[in-house]
């Protein structure tokens, strides 16, 4: 995210060119809404930071610099923060949520693990140990003859 350009965000795909550790390239795509605040962001809130030192980053900092990666750790901490009950999280965690949500839902382990940018299946696997918990949960609960 620190290291998106406007360059990198294909908007009539909806699609961002992402780079990873070792300058992986991977495309994730993002939804409507997101599309919307990119947009208003794109529009109304950067032109209010750009400066000599902005070039062509996305999102920037309040000195027109690229956002730093302990801002975005800062800004989800806070705002994960003011739910009532939610554990805490930064951006890593949001992740994991996001990738443990997608597999729950029936996605493909291959498909989470391109969009999450892993070299190997093996890493991606481990987000399936929380799916595979859940899913003995639900037979615990459910199955006549779980007991």
């Amino acid at each position: 995210m620190c290291g998106l350009d406007i360059d990198d965000i294909d908007y009539s795909r909806r699609v961002v060119r992402v780079f990873g550790k070792g300058q992986r390239e991977r495309t994730v795509p993002f939804g409507i809404p997101a599309e919307r605040a990119m947009r208003c962001w794109q529009h109304d809130g950067r032109p209010q930071l750009v400066a000599d030192r902005s070039k062509s980053a996305f999102f920037l900092g309040a000195r027109g610099g690229r956002l730093d990666p302990r801002a975005v750790r800062r800004v989800v901490h806070d705002a994960v923060g003011s739910v009532p009950g939610a554990a805490d999280m930064g951006p890593h965690g949001l992740r994991h949520s996001a990738a443990t949500h997608l597999l729950e839902g029936g996605a493909d382990l291959r498909s989470v693990q391109e969009l999450l940018g892993h070299a190997t299946l093996a890493t991606t696997q481990l987000y399936t140990h929380v799916t595979v918990e859940r899913l003995r949960a639900i037979h615990d609960r459910t199955h006549p003859r779980s007991r």
